[in-house]
């Protein structure tokens, strides 16, 4: 009786059923000349910096205005997009996977439009609220992880550090004078969320000390068994002690075989890892993802070890730019910088950066998959 009053037919058992909950299925939200010529593009072309056009085969024209935007957004900051959205593409944009937002429109005229419009849109300070760029040879928008605003386990934070850096490289935002794309990516510790393992210039939190422990308040607010089994490397292992005249149950840390990674932290709070004197940043460069000339590479460390200095991290964004610099002016045309460091020798390129090269800096990785993959367009039977 309790499903014939709630209006459940047994001979219909899919009549009124909600069958999707969660997001609404993406095609729904596709301007109409997408849906119409999906799959049915033929080509496509940069007209100007921030300005693309795909052209399909029924003729139909698509013109897209990318903009840099923030990861961290408010409420706010989203209304004035979906706003601009409205009067100009029907209601319709994207976000790509390096938090650009792209507005897309049937004519150039439309374009060159929204163009202007979005870089009039300014804060109270003079600077861009949707900087149009990120296309072609040039800087592409950073994409980066939590930092301090939203993790509980980064060495550095990834909102400044990013802000910071696109202030010193924003020409190459909004210009296409590079010879190739940059990808520039960030990571706020080890964990690497931020994928910045395959980047042209990876900037990447690195903690150097272990965890501290606080013996005192361990035992009541963690399950040592979980912060020991937490650990990937065998470095945590429960122990007694005394401590203040009694025995707490408590761990020992193994230095020799913690890599900071925070693991033990994220099950255990009394196991902090954050240090103002051990955290900091590392330089990575030369990776890509692209099959592209050359196949995919895994970046390099550059720079071992750069201090926190917030909030413009100075030191850091000048080796950044010094490096996209020194590029820029050596390489050929259509050279990815990892493509460039290998032409001319990475000794070279410590040389013409200016960089301190270090033992650190030994590049000794060689995992099995270094002689068994099969997985790049540029490999030759």
């Amino acid at each position: 009786m309790a499903f014939v009053s709630s209006g459940y037919n047994p001979a219909k058992p899919m009549e009124n059923r909600i069958t999707d909950i969660g997001p609404r299925y993406y095609g729904d939200f596709m301007p109409p000349v997408i849906v119409k010529n999906k799959g049915k593009w033929m080509w496509h072309e940069i007209l100007e910096p921030g300005v693309l056009m795909h052209k399909a085969e029924s003729g139909d024209e698509v013109y897209t205005v990318r903009c840099g935007a923030a990861r961290l957004m408010s409420v706010t900051h989203i209304r004035e997009i979906c706003a601009i959205a409205d009067k100009f593409c029907g209601g319709h944009l994207r976000f790509t996977t390096r938090n650009n937002v792209e507005f897309m429109v049937t004519t150039k005229a439309d374009a060159l439009a929204l163009k202007k419009y979005l870089n009039d849109q300014k804060f109270a300070g003079g600077s861009y609220k949707f900087p149009v760029g990120g296309t072609g040879a040039g800087v592409t928008n950073i994409v980066h992880t939590q930092g301090w605003v939203h993790c509980h386990t980064p060495a550095t934070d990834a909102s400044g550090t990013v802000k910071a850096t696109m202030d010193v490289v924003f020409e190459e935002f909004v210009n296409m004078r590079l010879p190739a794309p940059v990808r520039i990516s960030m990571a706020c510790c080890l964990n690497m969320c931020g994928a910045v393992h395959c980047s042209d210039i990876a900037i990447l939190g690195i903690h150097r000390k272990p965890p501290i422990i606080d013996h005192e308040v361990l035992d009541s607010m963690c399950e040592v068994p979980l912060a020991v089994a937490a650990c990937p490397t065998g470095a945590v292992r429960p122990t007694k002690i005394e401590y203040k005249g009694k025995t707490v149950n408590t761990v020992a840390i193994k230095n020799e075989r913690c890599m900071f990674c925070g693991n033990c932290y994220t099950m255990c709070p009394s196991l902090p890892l954050s240090d103002k004197e051990g955290d900091g940043i590392a330089l990575l460069v030369g990776g890509k993802l692209s099959n592209r000339m050359t196949k995919p590479k895994f970046s390099k460390v550059v720079v071992a070890f750069i201090p926190n200095e917030p909030p413009r991290w100075p030191s850091m964004t000048k080796v950044v730019k010094k490096i996209l610099d020194t590029y820029a002016a050596d390489a050929r045309k259509y050279e990815r910088l990892g493509d460039w460091a290998a032409r001319i020798g990475w000794e070279r390129f410590f040389e013409k950066t200016g960089l301190e090269f270090t033992e650190h800096l030994i590049d000794d990785f060689r995992d099995p998959a270094y002689y068994t993959w099969r997985q790049t367009t540029q490999f030759k039977f």
